[in-house]
């Protein structure tokens, strides 16, 4: 009966360990993918300033839909 209660208590911690290890990736996953936005918008914006401080106009892209 002991033994079966430490092998209880032993999966009990290996899920509990699994679950941290998950928690953990994914909130690597969403810190890296935020991190990613966040460059993408800043370069947008370092794109924008740089057009709009040399006098430019109409600096935003214009998006063509794709020929048909």
């Amino acid at each position: 009966m002991d033994k079966r209660r430490q092998e209880k208590e032993r999966d009990a911690e290996r899920r509990s360990g699994n679950l941290v290890l998950l928690v953990l990736f994914v909130l690597f996953v969403l810190i890296v993918g935020i991190g990613l936005w966040l460059v993408n918008a800043m370069v947008d914006a370092r794109r924008i300033d740089d057009c709009i401080s040399q006098s430019m106009r109409n600096c935003n892209a214009i998006e063509v839909p794709p020929p048909r």
